[in-house]
């Protein structure tokens, strides 16, 4: 709910106006006024059911044939990287790793901000490898990320699917993905 970016002289505009406009409902809120014992609570109160997506029953959809795939930085300043791996675990644990498997992959980007940016492989086409596993039945294991620097790839790794990482095999460029394997 954006709590953890108000620290620090300017906190992460976000999380001001999460709490300003949503948990507060009060415009002249300041951020320096944040109390984590009494606004925490009160954000999951009022925003909680219609903001937190943490409802592991994906049955359903995966039993109507539904594809997820999901992604999160770990650099991510403004919802916790493993939100998204405790809310995948959730589901593994209530379909089965099987079923899950077949339905369901999250891939941690290392490096990357909040849906993009940092110093992480950034760049990679989710719809292609989603579309290749709903019309083909690929599901995908790696995705070829790249990072660009005033327009310039300078960087390519696969990103794995969880809980695998890219490991570098030993020799090589360390910019070039060909020298890394998912493990």
């Amino acid at each position: 709910m954006g709590w953890a970016t108000l620290s620090g002289p300017r906190p992460m505009a976000l999380g001001v106006e999460v709490y300003r406009y949503l948990v507060h409902q009060d415009a002249n809120w300041d951020f320096a006024s944040f109390n984590a014992d009494t606004d925490i609570p009160l954000a999951e109160k009022v925003i909680g059911p219609m903001m937190d997506a943490v409802d592991p029953n994906l049955k359903p959809f995966v039993d109507h044939g539904g594809k997820l795939l999901m992604y999160h930085g770990w650099a991510d300043p403004g919802i916790s990287p493993r939100n998204s791996v405790n809310y995948y675990q959730s589901v593994v644990d209530r379909l089965g790793s099987s079923k899950a498997s077949k339905s369901i992959r999250l891939f941690m980007v290392p490096g990357m901000g909040h849906c993009n940016g940092g110093d992480g492989t950034d760049r990679f086409d989710a719809v292609a490898a989603i579309d290749q596993w709903v019309e083909k039945g690929i599901a995908p294991d790696s995705i070829a990320a790249s990072h660009q620097t005033r327009g310039v790839v300078d960087k390519t790794r696969p990103l794995c699917a969880y809980p695998k990482t890219a490991q570098y095999k030993g020799s090589g460029d360390t910019n070039d993905a060909a020298n890394f394997v998912c493990k």
